[in-house]
């Protein structure tokens, strides 16, 4: 693989994780509700799901995830439970600044939310099933080309994942009252829950 053509994966790939989608729409929402408290594993779990997208496609194992797609979609359904209920938890939390998240969003629960709605999100099979092999040809990868690749993505997303963290937490510093709190976590409960639907419906 070229510069030229890492450089052009990497900015399609980055183009494609910092358009607003379920994840960044879930991940903003937190944030907004709870600051960054356990935000590193939330993030975690995406980085790890887009490596594992990675791998499927880079792999010649596409075939074998249509083969198992309703296994993809029960997991689909395990990542919109995960942020109905997370809507459920913000709206009938504390508006309290500085109130702790609820158990559910920190540690090893926090990872393998994201990780599920990381792997049944369909905007992200899209880009490695169907735009990565624009990009990059997957048939001459080797394992040293597919670790090149790995090592492009993790902090891409990291990265532009963070970022958006930081700066949904700059936004919800501006909601110094309780009452703008307690329409800050309304409003995150209502946007986890719109894409918990969008996603469980796609």
């Amino acid at each position: 693989m070229t510069i030229a053509s890492l450089a052009l994966f990497a900015a399609v790939y980055f183009a494609a994780v910092a358009t607003p989608g379920p994840g960044l729409a879930a991940l903003v929402a937190r944030v907004l509700a709870y600051g960054l408290i356990g935000v590193a594993p939330f993030i975690a779990g995406y980085v790890v799901g887009d490596v594992i997208w990675l791998i499927v496609a880079g792999t010649g194992l596409a075939a074998l995830a249509n083969t198992f797609a309703g296994a993809f979609t029960a997991v689909k359904y395990a990542g919109a439970a995960y942020l109905l209920y997370l809507a459920w938890r913000t709206a009938t939390a504390p508006a309290a600044r500085g109130e702790a998240p609820p158990p559910a969003s920190r540690g090893l629960r926090a990872f393998l939310g994201s990780l599920s709605l990381t792997l049944g999100n369909p905007k992200v099979m899209v880009f490695f099933l169907s735009i990565m092999p624009l990009v990059v040809d997957v048939k001459t990868l080797t394992p040293e080309k597919l670790a090149v690749l790995i090592a492009l993505c993790v902090p891409i997303i990291a990265g532009t994942l963070a970022a958006y963290a930081l700066a949904a937490n700059r936004a919800r510093a501006l909601f110094a009252s309780q009452g703008a709190m307690r329409f800050a976590h309304r409003a995150a409960a209502g946007v986890m829950a719109g894409v918990a639907v969008a996603l469980a419906t796609r």
